[in-house]
C-alpha cells in the first residue's frame, strides 16, 4: 500500500514536471512572451500619444509667444540683410571681424577660405544663408573663435565641423610657421528675416 502511494506521488511529480517542461518550452516563449512584448508597446504608444497630444494643446501658447517677441524685436537674431548676396558678404565680415578679435594681426588663426554654399535652398518660411569656412588656428584661438561666433546676435550655427590637429601651421604674412595647432573646417549659417506676409508652415 505504502509502495502504490508512493507510486502515485511519483507520477504526480513526473506529471507536474512535464507540464512546467512544456510551459518552458512552449507556452511561455509562443504566448506569454509575445503578450508581455505587445503590452510593453501598447504602453509605449499610449506615452507618446500623451506627449504629442501635450504639445499639439500647447501650439497656440507657443504662436502667441513667438508673435510676442517679434513684436518686441525678437526677430534680431535674424540677419538684417534683405537679400542672400548681402547676408553673405555681411557673414563674410562677421567671420573676418570674430577672427580678428580672437587674434589681432593673424599671429594665431587666420582665415584659408570662405566661400559662399552655392545651390538652391530648402523650401520654407525661414531662409538660410551658409559661408563654407576653413581656418588655420591655434587651440586657444580655435575656441575662442567658435564661442564668438555662436554665442553673439545675429544668430549663427556652426556646422559640420571638421578639426584636425596639426603639428605646425602656417599664418599668411608670418615667415616663420607656428609649433601647433589645428586645421578647422565648418559651415556657418544664419537666417534671412522672414518676409511679412509668409504663414508658417503647419
Amino acid at each position: 500500500m505504502a509502495r502504490a502511494d508512493r507510486d502515485r506521488w511519483l507520477a504526480l511529480v513526473l506529471l507536474l514536471a512535464v507540464i512546467g517542461l512544456v510551459y518552458l518550452l512552449l507556452v511561455h516563449p509562443l504566448f506569454t512572451v509575445p503578450l508581455r512584448e505587445a503590452d510593453a508597446r501598447i504602453a509605449e504608444l499610449r506615452e507618446r500619444d500623451a506627449r504629442v497630444r501635450s504639445l499639439l494643446a500647447q501650439r497656440p501658447q507657443i504662436e502667441q509667444r513667438l508673435a510676442e517677441l517679434d513684436a518686441r524685436g525678437g526677430a534680431s537674431g535674424f540677419l538684417a540683410e534683405p537679400t542672400s548676396e548681402l547676408a553673405t558678404a555681411a557673414l563674410i565680415q562677421q567671420l573676418e571681424r570674430v577672427v580678428g578679435e580672437a587674434s589681432p594681426g593673424n599671429r594665431g588663426c587666420a582665415i584659408v577660405n570662405r566661400a559662399p554654399l552655392s545651390g538652391d535652398p530648402p523650401p520654407g518660411r525661414y531662409r538660410r544663408v551658409t559661408v563654407q569656412v576653413r581656418l588655420r588656428c591655434g587651440n586657444a584661438e580655435t575656441l575662442a573663435v567658435l564661442h564668438t561666433l555662436e554665442s553673439t546676435r545675429p544668430y549663427l550655427f556652426v556646422d559640420m565641423l571638421s578639426i584636425a590637429a596639426q603639428r605646425y601651421f602656417a599664418i599668411p604674412g608670418s615667415a616663420q610657421p607656428q609649433e601647433g595647432g589645428l586645421d578647422v573646417s565648418f559651415d556657418l549659417h544664419g537666417y534671412l528675416r522672414p518676409a511679412p506676409g509668409v504663414a508658417r508652415a503647419d
